[in-house]
């Protein structure tokens, strides 16, 4: 059976970089960030984008599960609540596959610092630091695992998650209907 990480976290934690590492360690594996079907210009957040948004993700990571050259899927976006995690997982009826949902977070002084880091590097806009402070909170909410990624680098991270994934730990069995 199949591994699909959906790995979730605030804005600037390390998602991305974790994500396709973790990737390179599973492999032969694909890495799919949401944000990639977000990338419009202007950026419009409505029901209709987002629902385009969803169907999208969905049929790509379908197109990734149904591919019999992958023995793993690694999801990257912001899911900062349980909802968006449940709607992606109703997209994939039929899908045979262990779920791993993993939030990443860090302190709020270190998630600062990095999001700083980027919009110095010019990465992501002036404001972007207090967005995704906003957003911490809600992780804790979160019916996932946990990982505190505030000492971690990003090589770390991606151990971390790989030792989850093929650790002793079981993932959620979601089997094909």
């Amino acid at each position: 059976m199949k591994d699909l990480i959906f790995l979730g976290g605030p804005m600037g934690v390390g998602k991305t970089t974790a994500a396709r590492l973790l990737r390179d360690k599973l492999a032969p594996a694909a890495f799919l960030d949401g944000d990639w079907c977000w990338d419009m210009a202007p950026f419009v957040v409505n029901e209709e984008n987002k629902a385009m948004v969803l169907g999208n993700i969905a049929h790509l990571l379908r197109a990734f599960l149904d591919n019999s050259g992958f023995e793993a899927v690694v999801f990257c976006w912001v899911m900062d609540h349980d909802g968006i995690i449940q709607s992606l997982l109703d997209r994939l009826p039929g899908q045979g596959f262990r779920l791993w949902s993993v939030s990443l977070t860090a302190s709020p002084e270190e998630l600062r610092r990095r999001v700083e880091r980027d919009v110095a590097a010019g990465l992501r806009r002036p404001g972007a630091a207090e967005a995704s402070l906003a957003r911490l909170p809600l992780y804790e909410k979160m019916d996932t695992i946990k990982l505190d990624v505030t000492s971690l680098t990003p090589a770390e991270t991606a151990e971390a998650l790989f030792r989850l994934v093929r650790g002793g730990r079981k993932g959620e069995d979601h089997n094909a209907e």
